[in-house]
């Protein structure tokens, strides 16, 4: 039987260690030996009996695929380390929880729903647009949220030369110039909701995820985790 190769970047993240992108920064740093050698470019492919060793330490076989819930707090950005020094989302999780990587991430205003995972490639699939998953969200709006608004977001908006899909939105409450809606997105560009909003000189006062693809929140309380089974698809 032919052994089966994959590229090293893809190893790593099966292995829970990092994305693909971040483990090709890594392979650039140095980091990275392949069978005695420091690697020198992410197009190395490698198999069972090659020795591959992270930080001098040696790659782990790829554990069973964990999946956490984390309801995520303002005030907290989603990376390991931040330059300007604000707390992180890591620095707030258990310390009994292994190393875990976040599927996509909420910024430092947003809150709800974080996926926490040891596995780097289900996390990927998860955020690819072809996997075509809904990011549903509760935003409250401040401005004159108008019908006109409502259904070009619902057929898709161009800003400044990106294409952002359609939404569906669902208008739960008006308090004078606030509106609470639901929002629903399937490509999670970064920073959507407020882009999309401020094209139209609205302002985003709340963002709460509510659900990603088939997780929701549920009734999970500010800062705290949750284990849950790991759903497996094919992106």
């Amino acid at each position: 039987m032919t052994e089966k190769k994959e590229r090293i970047a893809k190893k790593m993240a099966e292995a829970g260690l990092c994305s693909r992108r971040e483990a090709e920064r890594w392979i650039e740093a140095g980091r990275v030996r392949v069978n005695g050698g420091v690697l020198k470019t992410p197009a190395c492919v490698v198999g069972d009996e090659d020795v591959v060793l992270v930080d001098g330490k040696p790659l782990k076989i790829k554990e069973k695929t964990r999946v956490w819930l984390y309801h995520k707090t303002v005030g907290l950005v989603t990376t390991y380390r931040d330059p300007q020094g604000r707390p992180t989302v890591f620095e707030k999780l258990p310390k009994s929880l292994p190393r875990v990587i976040s599927v996509g991430r909420l910024d430092l205003n947003s809150e709800g729903l974080l996926l926490l995972t040891n596995d780097g490639e289900w996390a990927r699939k998860m955020e690819l647009p072809s996997s075509h998953l809904d990011r549903t969200y509760r935003v409250k709006v401040h401005g004159h949220l108008t019908g006109e608004v409502l259904s070009r977001l619902s057929k898709g908006v161009k800003i400044d030369g990106v294409q952002y899909a359609p939404a569906r939105i669902l208008v739960e409450k008006k308090q004078g110039t606030n509106t609470w809606v639901q929002m629903t997105l399937t490509e999670g560009k970064n920073r959507e909701i407020r882009r999309l909003m401020a094209f139209f000189g609205l302002e985003v006062a709340k963002l709460i995820r509510v659900s990603y693809g088939p997780y929701e929140l549920g009734d999970l309380k500010s800062g705290e985790v949750k284990e849950v089974p790991c759903v497996l698809f094919q992106a």
